[in-house]
């Protein structure tokens, strides 16, 4: 039995598409849709509280935009566990996931000589990884804004 919970959780380490680490304190769980996302510092006074990671891995998002708005849902819903009502991002990267190789060939022999026919392909799978900072802002309206 010892093996089977060891495959599971290694399965499940593998399959994490969001994480974090404390460096405040964290608070209530909230919704994620009530994270805001900031691509400079608000400019009222903000707590932080973790930084946070996410990737677009596992996700049939194909287009970059599509990618990058996995990464932006998954970071909210990361800094929502730990109370964060806002992020701070730092960074949306291409990341290379895997590469995909194809190759068919044949070959024709006659009296006359051989032919070589062939025909590869070769592609570069991304997905995208965001990183920002969770914060918590204090409610009430942000000066000059």
């Amino acid at each position: 039995m010892k093996p089977l919970a060891s495959v599971i959780a290694s399965l499940s380490a593998a399959a994490c598409v969001a994480s974090h680490v404390l460096v405040g304190n964290a608070r209530p769980p909230i919704l994620p849709e009530q994270v805001q996302l900031y691509l400079e510092p608000p400019a009222r006074e903000y707590q932080e509280i973790a930084i946070v990671d996410a990737s677009s891995r596992y996700s049939f998002a194909l287009s970059g935009e599509g990618k990058a708005e996995v990464v932006i849902r998954r970071l909210k819903a990361e800094a929502a566990k730990l109370g964060a009502n806002g992020i701070l991002l730092q960074e949306i990267a291409d990341e290379p996931l895997a590469s995909v190789d194809a190759a068919v060939s044949t070959e024709f022999s006659s009296a006359r000589g051989n032919l070589d026919l062939g025909l590869s392909g070769t592609g570069l799978l991304l997905q995208r990884f965001g990183r920002g900072i969770a914060v918590y802002l204090e409610s009430g309206r942000s000066p000059g804004r």
